[in-house]
């Protein structure tokens, strides 16, 4: 055998090992479904190079040891939220019917925030009153603004914000922005950013890129703070689906409108928020919040009860699909859900459609149109087993639906910014809030009528007169669901 043969085969030796490394990772990394596992191991069998590439760029949830060990070390210091002074007040008890209790454990498992009561809340009207409001609440504020977007952009309502902040800070008050070093990318790199710097508005980006060559280096590149979080004085925050945009969002104009539902809350359940800011904050800056969560709570008068949920990847990996699972497996009389992005697992795919099964009135809108082909194809393919459980399947006309919502019998209500794709579930920080109140929940519902009205319902006729290549490639896409 020549000196050539002899590297090619132990090249060939080593490129087998190599495979056969990446593969044993993938069927041993924890947390990972049986069908991701699966659908990794065809990858990397079918396309052993572009395999074993896309699985070090996309196959595992790591936002880099240094970082995570950095926000284990601030969520340990941080004080606990249950124990702020005042929040033992009698009106701030929870106070919910008992066949919701389970619901709000399901959502203290997840962060150790517990329902409080005492608070009030307001739906906000759409997309440009939202940033109004926003705006007004920070020209109001006395102490300190903190805000976080994943999508902010130097667009009307996005600069409205900047300016906002500005004369905030010139006020002296103590104002702490944050943005995905992703999604925002064009206000981080544009002079409104460097602006605000200048006018004492303190920054921090999320989950900053980096140099996207070495950045896989330090963990995976496609993990991002999908969080939109305002905090106002320890006593104001909202909650929502919307981003620090324009609902005309001109970087994706021919989906517009951006359809989106955010709500104003008051209350003990603003320090509840605080607390996930703080956490976010703190991981990226050093500066230490802690006195602002140990302030005592100012007496309240009574309200419902809420409790924020939030999740991401150094978080329970199963705590989104299982708190929607939860919701669903709960509701008696009618479950309504819309969702612009919806890629279940197998679980939640099962949940939804029994549902329907046992009688429950569930609805579903989604986008018409939606702005990830990729996920609009993949939602697609679920409509069959839907619609022949019972679901209402309808397709909004208006524009993008962005609005993540939840509402169960007229009485409780999820909004935030999850989405039901495997991205919030697993990749993405995510932030709601759930709470129990027939009124605000009547409310939403009332919105979520509005949108039914500018919907078209999906039957299963029209989806059997799919054509068979519109319905292979819908299936086809959704294979990649547990690779995506």
């Amino acid at each position: 055998m020549t000196q050539n043969q002899v590297f090619i085969v132990l090249g060939s030796v080593l490129w087998i090992l190599v495979h056969i490394g990446f593969i044993a990772r993938a069927i041993l990394r924890p947390h990972r479904e049986p069908a991701s596992r699966v659908a990794w191991v065809v990858v990397m069998v079918a396309l052993p190079g572009i395999g074993i590439l896309a699985y070090i760029l996309l196959g595992e949830t790591s936002i880099g040891r240094r970082r995570a060990a950095r926000l284990r070390r601030v969520l340990a210091r941080m004080p606990d939220v249950g124990r702020t002074p005042g929040m033992e007040a009698p009106n701030f008890k929870p106070d919910h019917p008992q066949r919701y209790h389970h619901l709000f454990r399901m959502g203290h498992s997840v962060n150790g925030f517990e329902p409080v009561g005492g608070n009030r809340a307001q739906l906000m009207a759409d997309s440009n009153a939202t940033i109004e409001s926003m705006v007004a609440d920070i020209d109001a504020a006395k102490d300190h603004v903190h805000l976080s977007f994943y999508i902010w952009l130097p667009d009307g309502n996005g600069l409205k914000m900047v300016e906002a902040l500005k004369r905030a800070a010139a006020r002296k008050v103590t104002c702490r922005a944050m943005a995905d070093g992703l999604g925002s990318r064009l206000l981080i790199d544009s002079e409104h950013w460097t602006a605000m710097g200048q006018a004492g508005v303190r920054l921090a980006t999320a989950l900053p890129i980096g140099n996207p060559l070495l950045r896989p280096l330090r963990g995976r590149i496609d993990l991002r703070n999908h969080r939109k979080i305002l905090v106002i004085d320890n006593r104001v925050t909202y909650c929502g689906s919307q981003n620090c945009a324009d609902p005309e969002f001109r970087i994706k104009a021919r989906f517009a409108p951006w359809v989106d539902a955010v709500m104003r809350f008051e209350g003990p359940i603003a320090r509840q928020n605080q607390h996930l800011f703080a956490s976010d904050w703190m991981e990226q800056v050093e500066d230490d919040l802690d006195a602002l969560l140990r302030e005592p709570l100012p007496a309240g008068d009574r309200g419902f009860t809420a409790q924020v949920i939030g999740t991401g990847p150094t978080v329970r990996h199963s705590a989104m699909p299982e708190l929607f699972e939860t919701l669903m497996y709960t509701a008696r009389r009618e479950l309504f859900i819309t969702t612009p992005y919806y890629v279940p697992d197998e679980a939640m795919q099962a949940a939804l459609c029994a549902s329907a099964r046992r009688g429950v009135v569930t609805t579903v809108i989604f986008p018409a149109r939606n702005d990830s082909w990729i996920v609009g194809a993949a939602s697609r393919s679920y409509y069959d087993d839907l619609l022949a459980a019972g679901v209402r399947i309808h397709e909004y006309e208006g524009g993008l639906l962005h609005t993540k919502s939840l509402t169960l019998d007229g009485e409780v209500t999820l909004i935030g910014s999850a989405n039901m794709d495997r991205r919030s579930f697993e990749l993405n920080y995510e932030n709601n809030i759930l709470f129990c109140d027939p009124t605000l929940t009547a409310d939403m519902r009332r919105r979520q009528d509005d949108y039914l009205a500018h919907s078209r319902c999906v039957t299963a006729e029209m989806v059997a007169q799919w054509p068979l290549t519109h319905r292979l490639w819908n299936n086809a896409i959704a294979m990649l669901g547990p690779v995506l």
